[in-house]
């Protein structure tokens, strides 16, 4: 569940200009844009004056040359129509344009972001969380370009504009129409602060329900398993009972301001037709500017409420701009600030001294871990759940870091390398196999540039040729989402060729046979004489006869050494790992009587 704070302070202004600094490379299509927008809100402001000129000078005035000017001033208003159509459509589309190649940046460099953070900042976010991110939040900022911006500036400009013509046409008329705006001022900042209170509220629970539903879907198995449907539902049902009301919470605020704006808008023109009127008899005010006036007025309260609607959308864009900036302001990752590049080939000597390691602050998973690993040597870690093992080939891989303590690589600290020549040397085959849904051959070479015949030859290291060979396509069979088309000993050995494919000099197994049958095991055991010879290789394993022949085995508890030896020598022992062994044989379905008096 998300557990995010909704900002309640005023509005930061670096965020406005961290967004400009995406549309600057844009510029000069927003530059175009803008000057079609110009245009065609001169357009807009001609019109009533055009108007005024034809009832005064031309149908009240009469004469031979009324029907010339009336026409005249009908095709200079056709054009004025037709001219602020185009301009209106190249405005529209020019900053369309510039939005989604801002969006697409953004949209990028976040997913970048993201890409390059630790394992600790993703453990916080959570899949659903980064989506909304990604796509809802990046998705209001195209808004903002395709909906705001120029409509906004356009909207001021044809307020000030009117204004000025209204002064242009009549003076006192302009300064009665100009004293019954403080109002509308007012109203439009107290809807700005109501505003983005609502818009944060909304986007919170947004965020909310999307972290939620993803979650539960991609852990739909176990909610069935346990038959947890109707407190998944109900708890959801909370969820999206807060977003409504937050919802419900942000279109009141608009359904309060839209009629007080129109009632002062009415208002306003109440006003000027009484004034105009007094002023029309008793100074002789021209019937065409009356007419002017009334238009201008109209003119200048659309935009006030066009302002409110598209101020909504400027509070949702923002509020999703912070949000966003908040996340690429966070600045935990792995530094990759190595400079000494590793000798190749490589010998694969790895010695931990005094690690210490903890998750979390005041949790230690290892304390004081000390071993080496010689070069081409197989070398096993075995231990209870929590021992420490896994944290071992987090480490080893720099997807986390020390707290003290020293790892190194051929003499190097593995933090004087940089990150993807370690992680090229180094490479986990996991428990938890991550497959794209992508074709088999992609998922194999995962973007390596690799030969047909060099992926094949990796298939069938990791016995994983004949299987591909009889799905429908081949290794151009395209992998459903999770790869559930492919059992679990199947997902397994494509790991397998992978990380052959990519033929590191150190190869970290991580339970990498705990959960494939024994048939698919004995391929695996077959595959694997062959591709750990001469290799440096860590295997982490539950199942003790995956590692009888490692050339050594440490036992970890509590994150420290408590036995190291051989299979052998351990059993012999007595200790942790003939208990181990022991209670192994069995949960498999007994041992032999041979085994059980060592």
């Amino acid at each position: 569940m998300e557990q995010e704070t909704i900002a309640k302070g005023a509005y930061n202004t670096k965020i406005i200009r961290r967004l400009a600094a995406y549309a600057l490379p844009h510029r000069s299509i927003i530059v175009f844009a803008f000057l079609a927008m110009l245009v065609s809100t001169v357009t807009e402001l001609l019109q009533p004056v055009v108007l005024q000129r034809a009832i005064d000078s031309y149908i009240l005035a009469g004469g031979e040359g009324a029907i010339n000017g009336i026409t005249r001033s009908c095709l200079f208003f056709l054009a004025l129509l037709v001219g602020g159509m185009f301009f209106s459509f190249v405005e529209t589309y020019a900053i369309s344009l510039a939005g989604q190649k801002v969006m697409k940046d953004l949209r990028m460099a976040l997913f970048r972001h993201i890409l390059g953070r630790s394992l600790a900042f993703i453990g916080e976010h959570p899949a659903g969380r980064l989506v909304t991110r990604v796509t809802n939040d990046v998705e209001t900022i195209n808004e903002l370009f395709s909906e705001v911006i120029t409509s906004l500036l356009k909207d001021l400009f044809i307020m000030a504009g009117v204004v000025v013509t209204l002064f242009f046409l009549d003076v006192r008329l302009g300064l009665i129409t100009v004293l019954t705006l403080p109002p509308v001022v007012a109203c439009a900042l107290v809807f700005r602060i109501r505003a983005r209170d609502a818009f944060r509220n909304v986007r919170h629970w947004v965020s909310q329900a999307n972290s939620f539903f993803a979650e539960h879907i991609a852990g739909i198995k176990i909610i069935q398993l346990f038959t947890r449907e109707s407190r998944t539902a109900q708890a959801y049902g909370e969820i999206n009972q807060n977003l409504t009301k937050s919802n419900l919470g942000e279109m009141y605020v608009f359904a309060t301001f839209r009629p007080i704006i129109d009632f002062l808008g009415s208002l306003s023109l109440g006003i000027i037709v009484y004034f105009g009127a007094l002023q029309n008899l008793e100074a002789g005010l021209s019937l065409g500017t009356f007419v002017a006036f009334i238009n201008l007025i109209r003119k200048f309260y659309q935009p006030v409420m066009d302002i409110a609607e598209k101020y909504t959308i400027l509070q949702s864009a923002l509020v999703g701009a912070e949000r966003i900036f908040q996340m690429m302001d966070d600045p935990r990752c792995i530094p990759d600030t190595g400079t000494q590049t590793l000798p190749w080939p490589l010998r694969g000597e790895l010695r931990f001294q005094d690690v210490h390691f903890s998750y979390k602050k005041g949790e230690s998973v290892l304390r004081g871990l000390s071993f080496a690993v010689r070069p081409g040597e197989t070398f096993a870690l075995v231990g209870y759940t929590g021992a420490g093992k896994t944290t071992v080939a987090n480490l080893l891989t720099r997807l986390w870091d020390t707290d003290r303590g020293s790892i190194t690589l051929d003499g190097k600290d593995i933090r004087s390398i940089p990150l993807a020549e370690l992680r090229a040397a180094a490479q986990p085959i996991q428990q938890e196999v991550t497959l794209f849904s992508q074709s088999v051959r992609e998922n194999i070479a995962l973007g390596l540039d690799i030969t047909g015949e060099e992926l094949l030859r990796a298939a069938r290291l990791a016995q994983a040729h004949d299987f591909i060979s009889a799905l429908p396509q081949g290794y151009d069979t395209v992998l459903q989402e999770g790869a559930v088309n492919l059992s679990a000993g199947q997902r397994q050995l494509l790991s397998f060729a992978r990380i052959l494919a990519h033929n590191p000099p150190i190869i970290i197994l991580d339970e990498a046979t705990s959960s494939i049958d024994t048939e698919t095991e004995k391929l695996v055991q077959k595959a694997l004489k062959t591709v750990l010879e001469g290799r440096t290789s860590i295997v982490i394993a539950h199942r003790l006869s995956t590692i009888r022949n490692a050339s050594r085995i440490l036992v970890l508890s509590e994150g420290r050494v408590i036995e190291e030896g051989t299979h052998e020598e351990l059993l012999a022992r007595g200790g942790a790992y003939n208990t181990l062994h022991r209670l192994q044989m069995k949960m498999d379905g007994g041992y032999s009587a041979g085994e059980e008096n060592r």
